[in-house]
Formats: C-alpha cells, sequence, structure tokens
C-alpha cells in the first residue's frame, strides 16, 4: 500500500480512505475502512470517465451484474455508488502480494502450484462468466495470492 497524494479522497461513500492500492486506466483503488472497521478496496472511477453518461450507464451495469458474482475466488462487491460525482465501487479487500509480484519476488511456481492456481482461476471465471460479464483483464497483476487461495480482483 502506498500513502496517500495530494487531492486524494479522505472517504469515499462510508468508508475512511487509509492509502492507495493500485492505478489503472479506469481510475484509482484505494483501501477503506467501513465504519464497523471492515476493510475494503474502492475503486473510485477517473473524472474524464466519469464525465461521460454511456460511461456511467454501463459502469452501473457492470456494478449491478458484479454484485451477483459469487464463488470463492472472486472479491465480492460489497458497496457501490455509480451515482456519485466520482463513481466507485467497493469490494472486500484481499489481503496478499499479486500473482506478479508473487512471481517476481519468489520465482516460479511449482507445478503442483500451477495445476491448482489454473483450477483456481477456472472457477473463478466461471463464476464471473455464469454472471454475464467478461473479465477483461486478468493478468498476474488482478490475481491476488491470499492465504487461503488465489482471488480474481479488477
Amino acid at each position: 500500500m502506498e500513502a496517500l497524494r495530494r487531492g486524494d479522497p479522505v472517504r469515499v461513500g462510508p468508508y475512511g480512505i487509509e492509502g492507495r492500492l493500485g492505478e489503472g486506466g479506469m481510475g484509482q483503488v484505494f483501501l477503506g475502512t467501513s465504519p464497523g472497521g471492515r476493510q475494503v478496496a474502492v475503486k473510485v472511477i477517473r473524472a474524464e470517465h466519469a464525465a461521460d453518461p454511456r460511461f456511467r450507464a454501463r459502469f452501473a451495469r457492470e456494478v449491478d451484474a458484479a454484485r451477483r458474482v459469487g464463488g470463492f475466488h472472486t472479491a465480492q462487491v460489497v458497496d457501490a455508488d455509480a451515482g456519485a460525482e466520482a463513481p466507485w465501487m467497493a469490494t472486500a479487500y484481499v489481503p496478499g502480494p499479486s500473482l506478479r509480484d508473487r512471481v517476481a519476488g519468489g520465482g516460479p511456481l511449482d507445478p503442483g502450484a500451477v495445476r491448482r492456481l489454473g483450477a483456481a482461476l477456472a472457477e473463478g471465471l466461471a463464476a464471473i462468466h455464469a454472471c454475464g460479464l467478461v473479465h477483461r483483464d486478468l493478468k498476474p497483476g488482478n490475481v491476488i495470492m491470499s492465504p487461503d487461495g488465489p482471488r480474481i480482483i479488477d
């Protein structure tokens, strides 16, 4: 996690923002905490996308579909506001390094771990596809190697 930068939000919806988890073409992802203490990953959409009514409508549809995604190997959507000035979506926070960072720091996975990873990713993608969604950005940086198994994020 990185420290917040000048201009970053300190609150998004009901979530206090603690730091930056990442950044991509659609927006920034922050570590947030609910009033009850639950940690979440909060994706905030970039202003240039938020200004586009078609993008907002698509984001709202994707949030609705993502709320239906189950399965152990995904990060569950817990809250969202597609109508906010800066639209956002919160998912369960999954601690752990990305697959990219795990391989960069620890070298290749052993064959058994690769088989388990493949099976877990297939299970996660099946849950996503069952809801009519396509991930569109599955890559090692969007797989978190949590202590209880890999999770597809973003």
